[in-house]
């Protein structure tokens, strides 16, 4: 079951199809370039249902953050894990409209607590590409810590440990 969690401005809930003309937008620009995008609508379609699947199939997946008063979608926020990623993955993005009003902040700090709540995991990562200032910023205000030894499935990538302690 694909839990839906609220905080006190956000609704996190399940992915639905009204979702994937923004998801595929955002995949398909410059925004995405930290993602390993911009990605063809095919590539995008892959990852969306990716984000979906991994609820049936590993009990985690993504969620869409929905500001609690006016009811947009403001982005995304997920636990990855599977073939592609050495271990559970915290990981996020918002609309560029959205930037900036700690949604992303607030999301992740949601799930990571449910995660770490009920899924009784101790640890999460989160892959950030060196370059993308803002996600290394906002994985430090979330507590968590750099981890120069952690695997990633890109060389690249900078790995920020989130612990449950």
């Amino acid at each position: 079951m694909i839990p839906t969690l609220e905080t006190e401005r956000l609704v996190l809930r399940p992915m639905k199809m009204d979702d994937w003309p923004d998801y595929c937008a955002l995949m398909q620009s410059e925004r995405a370039t930290y993602m390993g995008g911009p990605a063809t609508k095919a590539v995008a379609w892959g990852m969306f249902c990716h984000d979906m699947a991994q609820w049936a199939l590993m009990g985690h997946g993504a969620l869409m953050i929905v500001d609690r008063n006016s009811g947009q979608c403001l982005g995304q926020v997920g636990i990855n894990h599977g073939p592609l990623f050495p271990e559970h993955e915290l990981g996020w993005f918002v609309y560029a409209d959205a930037e900036g009003r700690g949604a992303a902040f607030e999301a992740a700090s949601a799930l990571r607590n449910w995660v770490f709540e009920k899924r009784t995991l101790t640890t999460l990562v989160s892959y950030v590409d060196p370059g993308n200032a803002k996600s290394c910023n906002l994985a430090e205000r979330l507590g968590a810590i750099l981890d120069d030894n952690a695997q990633r499935p890109d060389p690249k990538d900078l790995v920020f440990r989130h612990s449950s302690r």
